[in-house]
C-alpha cells in the first residue's frame, strides 16, 4: 500500500461549507431585518459572497490577518445598514460561526468514503478553518470519530498552501512525505500546496475546472470515485 496517512481537508470537501453557511446568512440576513437595504437574500449573498472568497484568499496568501477577515466579510455588507462599528461586527461574527457549528449538511458520498479509508489509512483534517468551530463541526456532523487529528493552520501559524503548514503536518503526525496523500477541493489551499510540498494529491473537482499549472496525482468529480483510487 503506497499511501499510509491521509490529510483531508475539511470546508467543502466532507462538510458542505457553502449550502450550510449559506443557511446561517439567511436566519442573519432576517435577524437583522436586511431587506430594508436588500432586495432579497440572493441579493446579499451575490454582494457577500465574492467579497468572502477575495478575503480568505488574501488571507490564505498573508496578506491580511484572521482579524481583518472576520470584520471585514461583515463589515462590507453591514456598513449600508448602518452597522460599521468593529465590536458589533464581531458580535455578529460570533452569531455566525456560532450557528454554523450546529449545521450538519456533508457532501455526497462523504462518511461512506470516510467509512471506506479508516481502516486502511491513518486520516487526519489539515485545515485553514477556525479552531473554535472546526473541531465543534467534525464532532456534531459525525465526522470526528473517523480522524486521528485536527491540525489547523492556527496551530501551525501559517495558512494552506504554503510549505510550512504541509511539514508541520508531516512531522506532527509522523507521516512520511512519500507515503502521504492529500484530498481537498482547492486549487490553490489544496492541491498546488500539496503539489509544491511534494505530498500527492487527489483534487476533489466536482465542477470540472481545469487543470492549472500541473497535472494532479488524481482527479475526482465525486468523493466515491476516490475508493477506486486508495
Amino acid at each position: 500500500m503506497k499511501y499510509k496517512s491521509l490529510f483531508i481537508d475539511l470546508d467543502d470537501t466532507l462538510w458542505d461549507t457553502y449550502h450550510n453557511n449559506k443557511e446561517c446568512l439567511k436566519e442573519l440576513y432576517a435577524d437583522y431585518d436586511m431587506g430594508r437595504q436588500y432586495a432579497s437574500f440572493e441579493a446579499f449573498f451575490s454582494i457577500y459572497m465574492p467579497n468572502n472568497i477575495d478575503l480568505w484568499a488574501k488571507y490564505r496568501n498573508g496578506e491580511i490577518n484572521r482579524q481583518t477577515l472576520i470584520i471585514e466579510r461583515f463589515r462590507y455588507v453591514f456598513r449600508p445598514l448602518g452597522i460599521d462599528d468593529p465590536k458589533e461586527i464581531l458580535k455578529i461574527n460570533d452569531h455566525f460561526l456560532q450557528r454554523t457549528t450546529l449545521q450538519t449538511r456533508l457532501i455526497p458520498g462523504a462518511l461512506e468514503l470516510l467509512e471506506y479509508l479508516r481502516p486502511k489509512y491513518r486520516l487526519f483534517i489539515l485545515s485553514n478553518g477556525f479552531r473554535e468551530v472546526q473541531a465543534l463541526k467534525l464532532q456534531n456532523s459525525g465526522l470526528a470519530p473517523f480522524f486521528e487529528r485536527l491540525i489547523l493552520s492556527e496551530d501551525a501559524c501559517i495558512q494552506k498552501p504554503h510549505k510550512g503548514i504541509f511539514d508541520y503536518a508531516l512531522i506532527n503526525t509522523n507521516s512520511r512525505r512519500a507515503e502521504s496523500l492529500m484530498i481537498g477541493d482547492s486549487w490553490d489551499a489544496d492541491i498546488l500546496g500539496a503539489h509544491n510540498s511534494r505530498i500527492a494529491q487527489i483534487w476533489y473537482n466536482p465542477k470540472e475546472e481545469p487543470n492549472r499549472d500541473f497535472i494532479p496525482t488524481y482527479t475526482v468529480k465525486r468523493l466515491e470515485e476516490i475508493k477506486h483510487i486508495l
